[in-house]
């Protein structure tokens, strides 16, 4: 069955889809918003690639009144590895750096009021948030993420379904019960964290199993493909949980103040909670911010 259905999808400038909203969408949220500080409305997310680049970055930026410009930074990325039994957390070099040095790269920017989550995505390996055998293992795999979390006074954890290769190595294809199963152990092991979901891959396809609905259980998703405007259904998830506008801000991108201005018209315009960028670079890049600072907050951002 696949729970999740494409709404609408606006590549570039253009008009606000507002249609095809189901009742669950249009619900209040499940638990309290663990990102939106007061008058603070939609919230920004920065990605970082902390392979090529610093998570510093997304703290240099701040409005007028001083606060930070971004809302939460999302370290990329942890992977879903498979040992030939089970899926296990795997943490390469440089993410581990990131964790290890919390005091300088991660702790700063959460005085500054910045949520930092753990993006955990698949490595090739034929290990996914969607084909975990039975609950127990999907358990087992939460856990060992939860553990992570509160090891590291990380804010939580982003679910990013890409680059598994379902079914190498011996392991079993997407089933309908999986994803639902590590939503729900995740926030067992993880109340008052906030839970994310890059809707993509196979798990997206498989967010409900006997009434149990992915999104009653995270707290935001988002629209995975940058420089589109694409409204994606997850089911128990408001619009105000869900960003459709994704921007890149690498060199060389299409990305314009005018796309990312127009995107965040579009998002205040339609309810949506939510804005995404990745790669933020280690340069000034202020102009693309108050891009979005100035419809969202009512300022520009300044870096330093």
């Amino acid at each position: 069955m696949a729970a999740i259905s494409r709404r609408t999808m606006l590549a570039g400038t253009g008009g606000l889809a507002l249609g095809g909203l189901s009742a669950a969408a249009l619900a209040g949220p499940a638990q309290a918003d663990p990102v939106r500080r007061p008058g603070r409305s939609p919230v920004s997310i920065a990605y970082i690639e902390v392979n090529d680049n610093t998570l510093e970055n997304v703290g240099r930026y701040t409005l007028d009144d001083g606060s930070a410009a971004f809302d939460v930074a999302v370290i990329f990325a942890a992977n879903i590895n498979y040992d030939g039994e089970r899926a296990y957390l795997h943490l390469n070099e440089n993410v581990q750096h990131v964790l290890d040095h919390g005091d300088t790269l991660v702790r700063p920017l959460q005085e500054l009021g910045i949520k930092v989550t753990l993006s955990v995505l698949g490595n090739h390996q034929g290990a996914g948030f969607a084909n975990f055998p039975d609950a127990h293992a999907a358990d087992r795999f939460a856990q060992e993420v939860a553990t992570t979390v509160r090891r590291y006074g990380l804010d939580g954890v982003d679910l990013d379904d890409e680059w598994v290769e379902y079914g190498k190595n011996g392991t079993g294809m997407p089933n309908e019960h999986s994803f639902v199963d590590l939503v729900e152990s995740l926030r067992k092991h993880l109340p008052n964290k906030l839970i994310s979901f890059y809707v993509i891959g196979p798990a997206a396809e498989h967010q409900v199993f006997e009434g149990r609905r992915v999104g009653d259980a995270i707290d935001y998703a988002w629209n995975p493909y940058y420089g589109a405007f694409l409204d994606l259904d997850v089911p128990g998830l408001p619009r105000s949980r869900y960003g459709a506008a994704a921007v890149d801000f690498r060199a060389g991108s299409a990305t314009t103040p005018e796309l990312v201005g127009d995107f965040a018209e579009r998002t205040l315009e339609g309810g949506y909670g939510a804005l995404v960028t990745y790669q933020l670079q280690p340069s000034d890049q202020s102009e693309l911010v108050s891009a979005f600072t100035g419809p969202f907050y009512g300022s520009t951002a300044q870096y330093g």
